[in-house]
């Protein structure tokens, strides 16, 4: 080969090195700078240290609960929608990295036939002439990501990849919160019908005893009808309970991915509210950075934004391209055949560089980097807020506890004492040293307080399924679990050709994740 040649060609092969090797335009992404308080408030009673929010519900110590939660896990539509997007984000991914090799390749063959008009100008002889022409071969050409436009695309595609694992998290832990939260309210709306049931069996003695007071005339019918229009008033409170209760019922079939024909058997019939734990955790506002899911898919959001930025900054810089044609061409003329196509002497070579300069954009590419430096600052400031307001709602749900608590505890003696008023009232209304007011009034405010304490009963369990809703527990009980059932991942494989990508760890995160705490974000490029 000549000398000349050979330098051709190591110059040639030198550039997809000089290319990895370039500069990456654009931001580097690090955490944005974040207000996070040095610790909550109202929380004197609760503990401080290590959180294990992770299978929160099983605290409670309800089977039901846990076997609902479960079958949420594998049947909410929602949740599979989430894994899905896990999917099409790492093929995304993987389209990206496919860009740093050339991005326009494949193979070419062409036969032609021509036969000359005896009329043609070039045709001297008057005969008829024949051409074959054959011609086979590769083509290739090679955008060199020398401004890293490629590497900064697969940065933001990367970043896209684990925010979608983190957003399955999420809704993970919203539908481990919607169902407990249901759950809760069923309970609280059975003790509910269970309160007025009793009630309405002591207003409906009360009546009887009305009747029998009237009917030995030592009371008026005014007792009587008071009596009544107590007890129906009572029994007209049961239907919208039940109402109540079929919707709640009817939106944690929902939850469950299933028909609210099979509700019933889930819930084993009714069952006490759940109980609270004697003790609960909080730790500190900063662990929020990397407990809640929600808080790391808006800062990989950012650094896949951030990376955009570069994508756009490399449209204004010159773009160097290496394009070649290797393969092998033969025709009948000049005494050849198409016999020689495969001929060392038929290979045509073409190789060579090419650059596009940007000049005349009219600001354009300028516009376009400034517009994705201004999406960039929208999820900065997304992620500031949500950190925010991730902070509010455990706040908030640490003083819904702590009060629901004290509820609980001033109307569990409310209701001991209404009860014994009832009672009394009763005794002097027989023994003539009271009216039946005064029985309306107690039966009244036993009502009021007993309904008031299961509702309060309720609170506490639900202000608790906020705080470790805030605290970012429930996504844990996917670890060791691929995103999507192996039904639905079958059916995909069906249709199209997935290639390893369905397998667990071509789009799962690279560690245990209940174990991983996702720092900053830093690009491997």
């Amino acid at each position: 080969m000549p000398r000349q040649r050979r330098r051709v060609l190591v110059a040639f092969s030198a550039l997809p090195a000089l290319a990895l090797a370039g500069c990456m335009v654009g931001p580097n992404f690090t955490r944005p700078e974040t207000d996070v308080a040095g610790h909550y408030q109202n929380a004197a009673n609760l503990q401080t240290g290590p959180v294990n929010e992770a299978l929160w519900w099983e605290n409670f110590r309800d089977p039901t609960l846990s076997n609902l939660i479960q079958a949420g896990y594998e049947n909410n539509l929602s949740l599979q929608v989430a894994g899905a997007r896990v999917l099409q984000a790492r093929a995304q991914l993987a389209a990206a990295v496919g860009e740093l090799y050339p991005q326009q390749q494949g193979a070419f063959g062409a036969y032609t036939y021509e036969r000359q008009s005896q009329a043609a100008p070039t045709n001297f002889k008057g005969a008829d002439t024949y051409l074959n022409v054959a011609e086979l071969g590769f083509t290739a050409t090679w955008e060199l990501d020398f401004w890293g436009k490629f590497r900064r695309a697969i940065q933001a595609n990367d970043a896209a990849f684990l925010g979608s694992i983190d957003a399955y998290d999420a809704a993970l832990v919203t539908l481990t919160a919607d169902i407990a939260t249901s759950y809760v309210s069923i309970r609280t709306l059975q003790a509910q019908i269970q309160v007025a049931g009793t009630n309405i069996t002591v207003q409906t003695e009360s009546l009887r005893i009305a009747n029998a007071q009237y009917h030995a005339g030592q009371t008026s019918l005014l007792d009587v009808e008071q009596a009544q229009t107590q007890l129906g008033t009572t029994e007209a409170t049961l239907p919208t309970l039940r109402a109540q209760l079929g919707v709640q019922e009817d939106a944690l079939a929902v939850l469950l991915g299933t028909t609210q024909d099979k509700i019933a058997p889930l819930l084993a019939g009714s069952g006490a509210i759940p109980q609270a734990p004697a003790g609960v955790a909080v730790g500190i506002p900063k662990d929020l950075l990397r407990q809640r899911p929600d808080v790391r898919e808006a800062e990989l959001a950012a650094a896949s934004q951030s990376a955009l930025i570069g994508v756009a900054k490399a449209q204004l810089f010159p773009a160097l391209s290496l394009s070649g044609t290797f393969g092998w061409e033969s025709s009948s003329s000049n005494g050849a055949s198409l016999g020689d196509l495969f001929n060392w002497s038929s290979r045509a070579i073409t190789l060579g560089p090419s650059v596009q300069i940007p000049l005349f954009n009219y600001g354009q590419l300028t516009n376009q980097v400034r517009a994705q430096d201004a999406a960039f600052e929208q999820s900065i400031l997304t992620y500031q807020n949500i950190v925010l307001q991730a902070q509010q709602q455990v706040q908030d749900a640490i003083t819904n506890y702590v009060q629901a608590q004290q509820s609980v505890a001033a109307l569990t003696g409310a209701v001991q004492s209404a009860v014994q008023a009832t009672n009394l009232a009763m005794i002097r209304y027989v023994d003539g040293a009271a009216d039946y007011t005064t029985v309306l009034t107690a039966e009244q405010a036993q009502l009021q307080v007993q309904n008031s304490l299961a509702i309060a009963q309720g609170n506490v369990p639900q202000a608790l399924v906020a705080l470790y809703t805030g605290l970012g527990g429930g996504w844990q009980i996917a670890d060791g679990h691929d995103v999507l059932p192996d039904r639905i991942k079958a059916d995909m494989a069906r249709r199209t050709n997935w290639g390893g990508l369905l397998a667990p760890p071509a789009h799962a995160a690279p560690a245990s994740r209940a174990q991983q705490i996702r720092q900053t974000y830093v690009p491997n490029w």
